[in-house]
């Protein structure tokens, strides 16, 4: 995989040693997942598979994945949404490439799936059953998805062009970045206008000291990256995007004593957030009559916007702010029908 990428200077006060513990932690997660752990029985934390039981299409796609894809996933969710179909779609950090191949299914093979990861030894795996599962097993022509080694802090740099995908995906990956700011930048760029990024990522209730973001199996656990929540929330809308939208959230458990003790009172989660591309001058600011209209594959009666908004069949809702904003702004606007915007006095 090569050195890791360069480090942008954050500010006047970064160090050698900072940059220094930077590449130790890169070197470190390269380690961590290509030689280390074996299989998700080898980890010590449920922080990389803490989450919801998946449902619907995604639930059913799971089981065509190949045994091995699946038993070399690390990932605290399924942060691929419903109605994919036809999209471009970029994994971050996709590993084994067990969401890649889940997507791969869901966006038919007019679809495009693009994995990157940095470790060796996990892209091995993800490129050795993608032709067979999209010909023989999804009945494609041609397989829709591929595997790029590269680094989701340069995006550019392995040929991910502005504006080119609609949806990216993550899956417990941007905890291991030590430049998370580079990354929603990159994110940013690559997505088309009412494009969405969707990811599980492991989150914590305070910042953490150096000695935990720098140590091996902490890290590699997803819980020595986490990001404080709150300060996630402000750099998502610091870089353009919209306010990101909750969807689950989960208790993440630590079962190493040891580590317990290094932790110390510190809470983790496992958190899905919704984030979306829309500029400016098309926000909401006030709020939307809508109905969903039940073009949603699974064949549900509601569709799940965030964690407290679900819209039912044809019933209508007053959405607002963000909410309001993804469901007319963005690329799931086409599972909703809308009413005339509301007035400064309410609606209709």
């Amino acid at each position: 995989g090569g050195p890791p990428p360069p480090l942008d200077k954050k500010s006047s006060t970064t160090t050698t040693t900072t940059n220094l513990d930077d590449e130790a932690v890169v070197l470190g997660v390269k380690e961590y997942y290509g030689q280390t752990l074996k299989s998700s029985d080898s980890l010590k934390t449920s922080a990389c598979t803490s989450c919801d039981r998946p449902t619907g299409r995604v639930a059913e796609a799971l089981k065509l994945v190949p045994h091995e894809v699946l038993s070399k996933f690390y990932g605290c969710g399924y942060p691929i949404p419903p109605g994919v179909n036809g999209l471009r779609i970029l994994d971050l950090g996709c590993g084994s490439g067990r969401d890649c191949y889940v997507a791969a299914a869901l966006v038919g093979e007019a679809g495009e799936v693009v994995g990157v990861d940095m470790t060796d030894e996990q892209l091995a795996v993800a490129r050795a059953h993608a032709d067979e599962y999209c010909a023989s097993v999804l009945g494609y022509a041609r397989t829709n998805m591929r595997f790029v080694e590269g680094y989701i802090e340069n995006l550019s740099g392995i040929g991910i062009g502005e504006q080119t995908v609609d949806l990216v995906i993550s899956n417990c990956v941007v905890n291991l970045s030590v430049n998370k700011e580079r990354v929603f930048a990159e994110l940013f760029r690559a997505l088309a206008p009412g494009g969405e990024f969707q990811f599980s990522d492991v989150f914590c209730d305070r910042e953490l000291p150096q000695e935990v973001r720098t140590h091996k199996i902490l890290v590699g656990e997803c819980l020595g990256g986490a990001m404080e929540e709150e300060a996630f929330l402000a750099m998502a809308t610091e870089t353009g995007f919209l306010e990101p939208i909750m969807v689950t959230r989960s208790p993440i458990e630590v079962h190493d004593a040891e580590l317990r003790d290094l932790l110390g009172d510190a809470k983790f989660s496992s958190v899905t957030y919704r984030v979306f591309k829309v500029a400016e001058d098309r926000r909401i600011k006030d709020g939307r009559v809508v109905t969903y209209n039940g073009k949603f594959e699974d064949g549900k009666s509601g569709y799940r916007v965030s964690a407290d908004v679900t819209l039912l069949e044809g019933q209508k809702t007053r959405v607002e702010g963000k909410v309001a904003t993804a469901v007319c702004e963005t690329w799931i606007s086409k599972f909703f029908d809308v009413e005339r915007p509301c007035c400064s006095g309410g609606c209709c």
